[in-house]
């Protein structure tokens, strides 16, 4: 989503004559560093030294070989440092960048350097042993959750990072729900084994336990923490140590040999155990596997092969049965080419993904835009990931989703900020389009629109016995991204009248880029309002519109998004009787109101009839009527806030036969207002999930101010030598927490916050809320 220009506005230039199919650009600045001649002992799972790879080599190799993954992980776990270390050891980089000094290639956004963050996912292409790897870098900020939703619906497997030291935190629960919602097979790789309090058990006993799930331990550490230097493959009994040549310690040198009883007695039998843990773990779950062990090899299961091993943790890990466990160091260049080996062994090609729309679509080109890039001279670009056919330059495609017929002018392959151009993409593959005016994110890209019916021809015939309508089909076939309702709001103003129109352009630009974005008009003020997820959220594009389209914008004081819902049911009547030229315009309309039945804090109604009403009902009223209750609900009667959580009863309507829609629809809309004030309005505030990590001599003083925050303390952990403190606490009360956090803790506490629900302010804090807003307080 964020800080496009600096990504994608790269001027292209025409390659040598050998590739003049392809344009290509690196603006990167590259130092050489010399390397040392390898002994034949060790290897080397890089490009040669000083020789940097070129994308041209990865266009489109067969789908069997294309891995697409996401990095995913709590914030600070290391997923950057990763992927930079990735592409190293893959030939792509000269030198290794670094998180702390703002150099590395994913987190290329200024605002990413300065804070030392990823804000938006970030793609990059590499290949690793005759493998493509499309690698997608996400955030592990809660602001930008939606940024890891969007590219874990199209990604075919992802790597979940954890930091060796606190195992399992706050947001790695929720990236772990998301990749189970999409049906996402990963592989868990325990990074910073270097690091103080470092602990491979532990690591693993919070993944068993708090993700509920079957950890598969491929490897063991030598040393943790502060003598980690190595590991040892369980499956195939080999030790990997990284030894540093000439002072380089770059990561590239290692060696692999078998491990023997003679060098470590007692991690020989540590992994030996290990082994046949993992054989029985590995049966349990694999009929065949099974069959092999208690055939053949149930006396002995040292004859068990590695290839036979690894084949049937492939078979577990697609089926989702339970997940490898991989470790090492990414910052101390440790583990990582062992990593990529494992996601080649054991992560899914594209085609080993079932998609029930395929079997629709046949041959035809089926895409998937999950993402909006915004640049200055090519104007919009869109990352689509192509399901079936293929997409070539200058093709018309059509849009499902907008019902229209685009252009497309340029395929770019993506290098977080640098692309190089290709001439067609197959089946698998995840690129950049150029000319896509109109897409979106979740938007679904057919060849024709003569495709997208034959689809949902085809579609109904599959469907018939269950009488799905045309739309219903449409539906199924569109796979969007849902976008989590905004919790904070301000104002937002241009440093002139005359600047408002370039506001607005950004504004639309940046909405286009973050679905979770939301802008809307004060009804009453005529102001901008800003919604965004968080603090940091709206602060970032505050941050993006002065840097990016040179608008000193000015924001208001930040506030909550508050919603309203009923205490009582309550009735209302309504006439409309208006005269418009010589046409007369009259309805009548009763609504019942209630406190909603169901589970959930949607704020759409749930709308009945009454039996008289549904029989003499025309259909094509049914939708003004329905537009007018909703309408309705989008501003309160009390505060002008969302309502949610009614059930309405539409009991009577009467509508002259000259009426328009519109006049039916505010009528309805007006006796809806009506009603909701009769029924009582109680305000609700959202509910924040607080996780704070901090020392055992900090833990008293975050206590006593949670205790002030009307917080409710739900569990005290322990990890490691800290205190994991879990709460559920009002929004209201967490304004500029973080700097009142690091004060009481002398800045050595973290936390991460979470939308739980929304509840019911007291009549108190109701009544004191009011006034503020009125400005009597």
């Amino acid at each position: 989503m964020l800080r496009i220009m600096g990504k994608f506005s790269v001027n292209v230039l025409k390659s040598s004559s050998l590739c003049n199919k392809y344009m290509y650009f690196r603006k990167t600045k590259m130092r050489v560093m010399s390397v040392t001649q390898l002994n034949c002992s060790l290897r080397n799972y890089s490009s040669p030294p000083g020789d940097v790879k070129s994308l041209h080599s990865v266009i489109n190799p067969h789908i069997s070989r294309i891995r697409n993954i996401g990095i995913m992980a709590h914030i600070d776990a290391g997923k950057t440092t990763t992927t930079e270390r990735m592409l190293y050891y893959s030939g792509y980089i000269r030198t290794l960048g670094d998180v702390d000094d703002g150099d590395t290639v994913t987190d290329f956004m200024a605002q990413e350097r300065e804070r030392g963050i990823t804000i938006q996912s970030a793609a990059v292409t590499f290949d690793w042993k005759d493998y493509r790897i499309n690698l997608i870098d996400t955030p592990g900020h809660v602001d930008f959750t939606v940024e890891v939703e969007r590219c874990l619906r199209v990604l075919d497997g992802a790597v979940a990072v954890f930091d060796a030291s606190a195992g399992v935190e706050a947001q790695t629960l929720t990236v772990w729900r998301q990749a189970d919602k999409h049906q996402i097979p990963r592989i868990c790789f325990l990074n910073k084994m270097d690091k103080n309090r470092a602990s491979f058990t532990f690591a693993v006993e919070s993944i068993k336990q708090k993700l509920k799930t079957k950890p598969l331990l491929l490897q063991l550490p030598i040393g943790e923490a502060k003598t980690f230097r190595g590991l040892v493959d369980v499956v195939t009994k080999e030790q990997i140590i990284w030894k540093p040549t000439s002072g380089l310690d770059d990561g590239k040198n290692f060696e692999r040999k078998p491990l023997l009883e003679t060098d470590d007695p007692n991690l020989f039998q540590e992994v030996q155990d290990a082994r046949n843990t993992l054989i029985e773990q590995v049966a349990d779950l694999d009929d065949e596997f099974a069959e092999l062990v208690l055939g053949e090899h149930s006396e002995n299961f040292d004859l068990i092969s590695a290839d036979k091993l690894q084949s049937a943790i492939r078979r577990i890990t697609l089926a989702q049965k339970a997940v490898p466990v991989l470790c090492g160091s990414a910052l101390k260049n440790k583990g990582v080419q062992p990593l990529l080996d494992a996601i080649t062994l054991y992560l899914p090609a594209p085609n080993e993904r079932s998609y029930e729309f395929l079997q629709w679509y046949k041959d035809d080109l089926c895409a998937l835009a999950f993402k909006v890039l915004h640049d200055k001279c090519r104007g919009p670009l869109v990352f689509v990931r192509v399901y079936s056919g293929s997409l070539k330059p200058q093709s018309a495609v059509y849009n499902i989703n907008k019902s229209c017929t685009e252009r497309m002018s340029r395929l770019l392959l993506p290098f977080a900020d640098q692309q190089i151009e290709i001439p067609s993409l197959m089946p698998g593959n995840i690129a950049l389009t150029v000319g896509l005016k109109q897409s979106a994110t979740g938007d679904t890209i057919v060849s024709s629109k003569a495709s997208a019916v034959a689809a949902a021809r085809r579609a109904g015939r599959d469907a018939g016995e269950k009488k799905r309508s045309v739309s219903g089909v449409d539906s199924l076939l569109l796979a969007g991204v849902e976008i989590p309702e905004p919790v904070f709001f301000c104002t937002i103003e241009p440093p002139s009248a005359a600047r408002q129109q370039d506001l607005d352009n950004a504004l639309s630009c940046l909405q286009r880029e973050d679905p979770s974005l939301k802008v809307k008009p004060d009804p009453d003020t005529g102001q901008t309002i800003l919604c965004g997820m968080g603090e940091l959220h709206i602060e970032i594009i505050h941050d993006r519109i002065k840097r990016e389209y040179g608008i000193e914008t000015y924001l208001g004081p930040l506030q909550i998004a508050y919603r309203e819902t009923i205490l009582n049911a309550a009735q209302a009547t309504d006439i409309l009787d208006k005269t418009v030229g010589d046409k007369r315009h009259f309805v009548t309309a009763e609504v019942e109101v209630r406190p909603g039945s169901g589970e959930g804090a949607t704020t759409k109604p749930i709308i009945s009839y009454a039996t008289s009403v549904s029989e003499a009902l025309p259909k094509e009223l049914q939708g003004a009527i329905e537009n007018g209750i909703t309408n309705s609900c989008i501003q309160g009667p009390l505060l002008g806030f969302p309502v949610q959580g009614i059930d309405v009863t539409v009991q009577s309507l009467t509508v002259h036969p000259d009426t328009s829609h519109t006049m039916v629809s505010a009528c309805v809309s007006r006796c809806m207002q009506k009603a909701l004030k009769k029924a009582g309005i109680q305000i609700l505030e959202p509910l924040m999930n607080l996780e704070i990590t901090v020392g055992e001599d900090h833990l008293s003083a975050a206590l006593a101010d949670l205790a002030q925050r009307r917080g409710n303390i739900q569990e005290i952990q322990s990890r490691q030598d800290n205190r994991v403190v879990v709460a559920a606490v009002p929004l209201a009360e967490m304004m500029g927490y973080s700097t009142v956090l690091r004060s009481l803790t002398s800045g050595s506490a973290t936390f991460t916050l979470e939308l739980a629900s929304y509840q019911a302010l007291s009549s108190q804090e109701q009544s004191a809320l009011l006034q503020r807003r009125m400005g009597l307080v």
